[in-house]
């Protein structure tokens, strides 16, 4: 019998439950997959929440890694014995489990450098970081960034990843241990958003200029500060309303702010092409693999414990990646 976490109505991190359930054999095109390790992201707390609806009761989680158990007919992307990871949407969501039958289609095979709770780490936030780095933006050296939860899973890989390309980062964070953690991965000036005006202390760090791209995960706490960033004709790119969704506001702020423009990107459609897939998730893998890229793991949970893991995501009480051990 596998465990799975599901709920049975949307609310705070008590509506999560631990429940059993016979997986059964893959239909067609899809397959059944042995979980080893299971991303924790702060999206999923929008479903568990309501603020994704999806049908009642249902399970929870986009992201995880394993190894193929069974294939249904038609598959020929993996076979049984493959170690893989996958993530996305509601075509994923129900990754909190020890083993799951699911469409074959997701899944990314994992090169043999690349373990399964790396993976489990990284999936999701690196094919993030992989598109906001390479995608939305001609980076160039020389170039600034304003990196809100510059301490977080996805924070800790763009870093890293602008350094590589010659990028400064200005991250914000919410404590000083974490300010810490943000520097030792590429940010190159820090700002603690507890008891620092973030706006102010950019233009102070850029010469009164502004930064070129905000990447802003937070939403409606930081959505003034970060325009308030950005260089003219800079580039604002909402990616996560960790504090709520950033309220209805006039085209016209944008032209005021210095003609900014304002993007809010998925990675549902980055990941959609097959091809693209493949080009950010080698592109990934290769960095990681080769040292280029870390991935910290700094909190593994089981199962059991999805109320706690939630209440500490939200509480930002986690830094870098966090995972369910299975």
């Amino acid at each position: 019998m596998a465990q799975i976490v599901r709920f049975h109505e949307t609310g705070g991190p008590e509506v999560l439950r631990l429940e059993s359930a016979d997986v059964g054999a893959p239909g067609p095109g899809q397959v059944r997959i042995r979980h080893e390790a299971v991303g924790l992201n702060f999206a999923d707390t929008y479903f568990r929440n309501g603020t994704y609806a999806v049908p009642l009761p249902s399970g929870i989680g986009v992201e995880a890694a394993g190894v193929v158990a069974a294939v249904g007919d038609g598959v020929a992307n993996v076979a049984v014995g493959d170690r893989v990871t996958y993530t996305g949407f509601t075509n994923t969501l129900g990754a909190y489990c020890s083993e799951r039958v699911m469409p074959a289609a997701p899944l990314i095979r994992l090169p043999d450098a690349i373990s399964c709770e790396t993976a489990a780490a990284m999936t999701m936030r690196g094919l993030t970081s992989a598109y906001l780095m390479t995608r939305i933006h001609a980076f160039k050296a020389g170039d600034t960034v304003l990196l809100h939860a510059a301490a977080g899973g996805v924070g800790l890989i763009v870093s890293q990843w602008a350094r590589l390309l010659g990028v400064q980062v200005i991250g914000t964070v919410s404590s000083e241990a974490k300010a810490q953690v943000a520097l030792e991965h590429g940010c190159t000036h820090v700002i603690n958003y507890s008891h620092e005006d973030v706006a102010k202390r950019v233009r102070e760090l850029t010469g009164g200029t502004g930064v070129d791209v905000v990447f802003d995960s937070v939403g409606k706490t930081t959505f003034m500060a970060s325009l308030d960033s950005l260089r003219r004709r800079g580039l604002m790119v909402c990616v996560g309303t960790a504090s709520g969704p950033i309220p209805p506001f006039d085209p016209i702020l944008l032209a005021m702010k210095g003609s900014v423009y304002l993007t809010r990107p998925a990675l549902a459609d980055y990941i959609a092409d097959p091809a693209e897939k493949a080009a950010l998730a080698t592109e990934m893998f290769d960095h990681v693999a080769a040292g280029r890229l870390r991935v910290d793991i700094h909190q593994r949970y089981r199962l059991e414990d999805a109320v706690q893991a939630h209440r500490d995501l939200e509480a930002r009480r986690t830094t870098g990646s966090s995972v369910f051990v299975v």
